[in-house]
């Protein structure tokens, strides 16, 4: 069933069964992030509806996300800089390793702590009108919701350097080759891919789901050693749930597996 969606200053969220889209709804803004942006993007991930197995996250208005919203810059001390900062990392956080798969229709404009946010998802979708870019240079200011970690992994430190000094963005296909979004579509063509693939996802067994969300990332920043120990440990817990059981029988059956009741 397909809920209406509901309306508040900043977001809307739709649900159709078990996958909730949720969209930033400042097109005026380009959908630049303010305090009640982060809060309602904060409170989503804190408490998603029950229910929900994947979440399409996207942008209204032709632009995913242009960043902190300038007009709205308050003057902070350095403590709470951090503190805002602190903030923003631990929602990215949320979203990256909270179990739930997030797949990212992109458009438009994906700019400083809109890139943030998208490199928090798991499967990221880019339209041609795309423009991912990391202007942290020419404000006068630093990147401080996780860009440093996500976007420094996919891009490598000194190309992401290069970025912030230069104020350089990359568009969709090039974004494609760095590895800044998995898929690069025609126009008009991220949210019903988004759409089939969280459909896709939604259907693979929660707990192996959880499991790649939660563990690949961690498991990258131990040693070898402790990785493999780690990955031993998420086989053991995986292969001897019901999900692998059904995933067997479907296989040796050659049907689809059903998952959930």
């Amino acid at each position: 069933m397909t809920l209406p969606p509901t309306q508040d200053m900043v977001t809307t969220l739709d649900i159709d069964g078990d996958i909730a889209t949720l969209t930033f709804n400042r097109p005026a803004k380009r959908n630049a992030m303010n305090k009640a942006l982060i809060e309602a993007l904060d409170a989503f991930f804190s408490k998603p509806p029950e229910g929900i197995n994947a979440v399409i996250l996207t942008g209204n208005g032709g632009h995913f996300c242009s960043g902190l919203d300038l007009s709205e810059h308050e003057t902070r001390t350095p403590e709470a800089t951090m503190q805002h900062s602190r903030d923003w990392h631990r929602i990215t956080e949320r979203m990256e390793f909270g179990g739930l798969p997030i797949v990212s229709a992109l458009t438009g404009s994906v700019i400083g702590g809109g890139m943030e946010i998208a490199t928090a998802t798991h499967v990221r979708i880019a339209e041609p009108s795309v423009r991912f870019q990391l202007p942290e240079g020419r404000r006068g200011i630093f990147v401080g919701g996780g860009a440093t970690v996500r976007v420094g992994r996919l891009l490598g430190p000194d190309r992401m350097r290069e970025m912030m000094l230069t104020g350089r963005s990359y568009g969709a296909d090039e974004a494609l080759a760095l590895g800044l979004t998995h898929y690069a579509v025609g126009e008009g063509e991220a949210l019903p891919l988004a759409r089939d693939l969280a459909r896709k996802v939604a259907d693979n067994a929660p707990f192996s789901n959880a499991l790649m969300i939660e563990s690949l990332a961690r498991i990258s920043d131990m040693s070898r050693a402790d990785g493999f120990y780690a990955e031993s440990l998420a086989a053991a817990m995986a292969q001897t749930t019901e999900g692998a059981s059904e995933g067997l029988r479907a296989f040796l059956e050659k049907r689809p597996p059903n998952f959930r009741p």
